[in-house]
C-alpha cells in the first residue's frame, strides 16, 4: 500500500479545487461544498482583469463548480450572462467531469466610470439583462436552458430563483471571494480565493416539497404540515455561515460542514478534482476555419497568417491561409 494512501477508519481532507459533495439525512438534505485556489489564480491572472471584475467572475466560477459538478452525465454545464452593465458578458463552462473555463468581457471605460463614482458592486456592473444557465448533453440530445433576469440581484440569489423557477427544489447558495496575501519576500504575494456552499432539500416524500417559501402559494394546501420546518432550520444553520469560513484554507470543506451539521450526522463524500482545463483544439478551430469562404479567409489573413486567439485560454493558433483556400 502506498505510503499517501489512507488507511481504514482514516479521514482524508480535500483542499483546494475539489467539490466535496455531502448529505444530512436527518434533514433530507445534500449538497456540495468547494473551495478554490491555484484553480482560480490561473483563470484570473491569464487576462489580468481589474479586481472588481475579476471578483465578479470568481462568484460566477464558484457557482458553475457547485452545479456542473453534479451533472451524472457526459456533458456541459454553461453559466452565461449577457447585460448593459460595464461588464457585459460573464462565461463559465464545466465540461464533465472535471474541466472548467472562464472568461468575462467588459468596457474599460464605462468600468473606470463606475469605480471612480463608487458604484462598482456586483450587481451593478453587471447591470440589467439575463442569466442563462445551460445543459449539454452533447450531439442529438436537446439542450436544457434555464433563464434568470438579471436587475441588481446578487449572484447568491439569482442561483436561489433558477432553483425555484426551473427545478422547483428548496436551494440555499452561499458564495465568497476574496484576496488573500501570502507573506513572503518583498511584501508578500496575492492570491485570488473564492468559496461555496450549496444545500438542497430532497425529501422521498415529494409533497413535503410543497413549502412557504417557494412562490405560488405552496405550503397553505391542506397538505401543509405546519409542524415541518426541516427545510427552515437548513436555512438557519446556513445563514450562519461567514464569509471568511468559506474561504479560509484552515478552515477547509469538511471543517466547515462539521461546524454546519454536526448535531445531525453530516456524511461527506469523496472530493472531486476540477482543473483549469480549456477544450478549445487547433483541430476545432481549423474546422471552424474551414466553413469559412474564400472571401472571409482573405479578411482573416493578416501578414500572410491566420491567427486565432482563445477568449478563454489565451492560447494562440497560427494557420497558413493557402490550406483553406486550396479547399475552396
Amino acid at each position: 500500500m502506498a505510503e499517501t494512501e489512507r488507511k481504514l477508519g482514516e479521514f482524508g481532507f480535500a483542499g483546494d479545487d475539489h467539490v466535496v459533495p455531502f448529505e444530512v439525512a436527518p434533514l433530507d438534505m445534500r449538497g456540495r461544498s468547494v473551495q478554490l485556489g491555484p484553480l482560480l489564480d490561473q483563470i484570473l491572472e491569464r487576462h489580468a482583469y481589474p479586481e472588481p471584475v475579476a471578483r465578479l467572475l470568481a462568484e460566477a466560477i464558484v457557482l458553475t463548480v457547485l452545479l456542473g459538478t453534479s451533472l451524472k452525465f457526459e456533458g456541459k454545464f454553461i453559466l452565461q450572462t449577457r447585460s448593459d452593465g460595464p461588464v457585459d458578458m460573464l462565461v463559465a463552462d464545466f465540461s464533465t467531469p472535471k474541466s472548467l473555463r472562464a472568461y468575462a468581457r467588459y468596457d474599460d471605460e464605462r468600468l473606470a466610470a463606475a469605480v471612480a463614482a463608487g458604484d462598482a458592486s456586483p450587481e451593478k456592473l453587471l447591470g440589467n439583462g439575463v442569466l442563462a444557465l445551460t445543459i449539454d448533453q452533447g450531439a442529438h440530445t436537446q439542450r436544457y436552458q434555464g433563464i434568470v433576469q438579471l436587475d441588481g440581484t446578487s449572484m447568491e440569489e439569482l442561483a436561489r430563483i433558477y432553483f425555484r423557477q426551473s427545478e422547483q427544489i428548496p436551494t440555499e447558495v452561499r458564495l465568497a471571494v476574496a484576496k488573500m496575501v501570502v507573506p513572503g519576500k518583498g511584501g508578500g504575494k496575492e492570491h485570488w480565493r473564492a468559496g461555496g456552499v450549496m444545500a438542497q432539500f430532497l425529501p422521498e416524500a415529494p409533497e413535503r416539497l410543497r413549502l412557504p417559501d417557494l412562490p405560488g402559494g405552496d405550503g397553505e394546501g391542506p397538505d401543509h404540515d405546519p409542524t415541518d420546518s426541516t427545510w427552515q432550520e437548513v436555512l438557519a444553520l446556513m445563514a450562519t455561515i461567514e464569509p471568511s469560513e468559506l474561504i479560509d484554507p484552515t478552515v477547509g470543506s469538511e471543517r466547515l460542514l462539521y461546524r454546519l451539521f454536526h448535531e445531525h450526522g453530516v456524511r461527506v463524500f469523496e472530493g472531486v478534482e476540477v482543473l483549469d482545463q480549456c477544450s478549445c483544439s487547433r483541430d476545432k478551430i481549423r474546422g471552424i476555419l474551414e466553413g469559412f469562404s474564400a472571401e472571409e479567409i482573405v479578411e482573416s489573413t493578416e501578414n500572410g497568417a491566420i491567427k486565432v486567439n482563445c477568449e478563454f485560454c489565451s492560447k494562440e493558433y497560427e494557420f497558413d491561409p493557402a490550406e483553406f483556400e486550396a479547399a475552396k
